[in-house]
């Protein structure tokens, strides 16, 4: 079998101008990166707002595992599938970071023959975005270490800077870092950090903005810290919204590429899911409702994490909600949530199976919450016998949930037929009632305990003295009814990552809150969540190379 990259070199890819005529993109609606990449004009985006929003299919996952789930390749067969069976379909899904590229976690352009292309280009620099990100972020640090070392007219306290600089790459040595050092000339000495760049808060602000006026205003919300006063700073105190809107004037466009199998794709944005509220931009999946009959996006993460922030805060800034969720499993991931250690999933364990469901199971109640029809996908693996599918078709079954097997790895749009047909069925004959989870004028504590208890069935919310200490001050500046976004492991309910399948009898412990007034919500952070990954002891990075020609390789 082929690597994924060595499939994906071997496609033929068309022009984009050619791929994207079917949904009224005309040449001159393009700004060209090569001949097969693309952003999409303001013109056109600003077009496509009177038509009227098509079908919307939400990919989610059970919590992932070392197994694998494959939701990006489901996504992007799936899109593919619809094709096949004459639907006009667009995806929409996030860019990948550079850092777990070269890291341990893999691409997120899709596998097998269900990717979008060029991966090596959407895997690496790509258009640029996250460049942009970086640099409009860091240029903010800059901004505030040259504020203070010019006589800190706005009294920030120094000991109270919450803005980190950012870094698209995986480096474990700058989480902790000391600036200023040397002598008077260099600034102000001062703790600081960095974050990876798909954490920065401008990452979360440039998929949630719907134009520029409106990224120029959530950048000037921005809070990077507090005076001596214990009042908030925000950017539009410094002045500079302006210069970073400018910085990313660009990248706020939406990427345009497309599958092995000609189907377009929108690949624009990409902020962590166990950190922020990990979807692609606003941006571009309001232009895909509005140019195809079917969009299909994805959540990061499992669907207690991408899913709930998906439907609590990115759907509420969307011109329509989604018609469907579709939850990805794996047989192998399902088994591993049962007991089974990862060396033996290859063995058939109907046992482990059945208890592994739990997780499966809990996640199919809770997307039912927001009064969306779920169907179920299984990315299909060699190894899978006939009894394992037989018995998750039967305990499927039991809760009512439709089930498909989802072959687009192995064999592209063809693998995705019965499933995309079976999402069809189920959105015509099961109208969507959407509805949030929680209402906003909810108080903190009693939104994330909502969270805590309906997603993640915690018994009770533990609350630390940090965390009711800032809870104190988010009511006193007005920030309290924003909506929340909680950072949490992503390989358990619960915020333990090693209880897998569905746990019960846990609290959910708060330790710190912070305030993303420019994405517009609070982060509540719970555990041990690194908002900069370190390196594995055998980086991917050590198996890429570059052939002579420029040809890339190992690369997945």
């Amino acid at each position: 079998m082929k690597t994924d990259i060595e499939i994906a070199q071997s496609a033929e890819l068309k022009p984009i101008a050619e791929v994207v005529k079917p949904l009224g993109i005309d040449f001159d609606d393009l700004e060209l990166y090569g001949k097969y990449k693309a952003k999409l004009t303001f013109d056109k985006i600003k077009a496509a707002e009177k038509n009227t929003p098509g079908k919307l299919i939400l990919v989610t996952a059970i919590n992932p595992t070392p197994a694998g789930e494959g939701k990006s390749t489901v996504t992007i067969g799936l899109a593919d599938a619809l094709n096949k069976i004459g639907k006009k379909a667009m995806i929409a899904i996030r860019e990948p970071s550079l850092g777990p590229v070269m890291g341990i976690k893999g691409g997120a352009a899709g596998g097998g023959y269900a990717q979008v292309l060029p991966m090596e280009d959407i895997n690496l620099h790509f258009t640029g975005d996250m460049h942009a990100i970086t640099t409009a972020n860091n240029a903010l640090s800059a901004m505030i270490d040259n504020h203070l070392h010019q006589g800190n007219e706005l009294g920030i306290d120094q000991r109270r800077i919450i803005w980190k600089r950012v870094l698209d790459l995986n480096d474990r040595a700058l989480r902790h870092v000391t600036v200023g050092l040397g002598s008077p000339i260099n600034g102000i000495p001062r703790e600081d950090g960095f974050d990876i760049t798909v954490a920065s808060e401008i990452m979360a602000i440039l998929c949630l903005a719907t134009d520029l006026e409106d990224l120029k205003k959530r950048l000037s919300d921005i809070v990077i810290g507090y005076r001596y006063d214990r009042t908030p700073v925000y950017v539009r105190d410094l002045k500079v919204q302006g210069a970073l809107a400018l910085i990313l004037k660009e990248a706020i466009k939406p990427n345009l590429v497309q599958t092995i199998y000609g189907t377009p794709a929108f690949v624009h944005g990409g902020p962590f899911a166990n950190i922020a509220h990990g979807c692609n931009s606003v941006l571009a999946t309001s232009t895909a409702l509005r140019l195809a009959d079917y969009t299909v996006t994805e959540a990061g993460f499992g669907a207690d994490l991408g899913a709930e922030k998906f439907l609590d805060i990115k759907t509420p800034n969307l011109p329509a909600s989604p018609d469907a969720v579709v939850i990805v499993a794996t047989i192998r991931a399902l088994k591993m949530n049962g007991g089974v250690a990862k060396d033996a999933l290859g063995e058939e364990n109907t046992a482990a199976v059945k208890a592994g469901f739990a997780n499966l199971a809990r996640h199919v109640e809770n997307m039912r919450k927001y009064g969306v029809p779920v169907v179920v996908a299984i990315n299909e693996f060699v190894t899978d016998t006939a009894e394992e599918i037989a018995l998750l078709r039967d305990l499927c079954a039991e809760i009512d949930v439709p089930v498909e097997l989802a072959s687009v790895w192995a064999k592209g749009a063809e693998g995705g037929v019965e499933l995309a047909e079976t999402i069809v069925k189920t959105i015509d004959e099961k109208p969507a009632h959407y509805t949030r989870l929680y209402d906003n004028d909810l108080t903190v504590e009693e939104k994330i305990t909502t969270i805590a208890r309906e997603i993640y069935r915690a018994d009770k919310v533990v609350f630390e003295k940090k965390a009711k200490t800032q809870i104190t001050q988010i009511v006193k500046n007005g920030w309290d009814k924003l909506p929340i976004c909680m950072a949490k492991t992503q390989y358990s309910f619960s915020d333990d990552p090693s209880l897998l399948g569905a746990p019960t009898g846990f609290d959910i412990t708060i330790r710190e809150l912070v305030p993303k007034l420019g994405a517009g919500f609070i982060v509540a952070l719970t555990g041990d969540v690194m908002t900069m990954p370190g390196l594995p002891k055998k980086p991917a990075a050590l198996n890429m190379d570059v052939a002579p020609d420029g040809t890339a390789l190992g690369l997945f």
